[in-house]
């Protein structure tokens, strides 16, 4: 199986560009990803990940450990 995209909404970042890198280095540390950008002004994650080495819970809570709260994952 190849890369999926899951699309990971983030309560509370704001528009400020330092929530959003903090949480792209956590997801980018996580096992399985390939790639991952956050959109500030959406407040969402965008993550390239392999599905045989994580999923979208091990994802949602690498953002909640960043001290952020990570809604619902959706497949894009």
């Amino acid at each position: 199986m190849g890369a999926q995209e899951l699309r990971i909404p983030i309560y509370g970042l704001g528009c400020g560009g330092g929530g959003a890198t903090t949480v792209e280095r956590a997801l980018a540390r996580a096992e399985g990803v390939l790639r991952s950008y956050v959109n500030p002004a959406t407040e969402v994650a965008y993550v390239d990940y392999d599905p045989s080495l994580t999923d979208a819970v091990r994802l949602t809570r690498a953002i909640d450990q960043t001290g952020y709260r990570a809604g619902p994952a959706v497949e894009a």
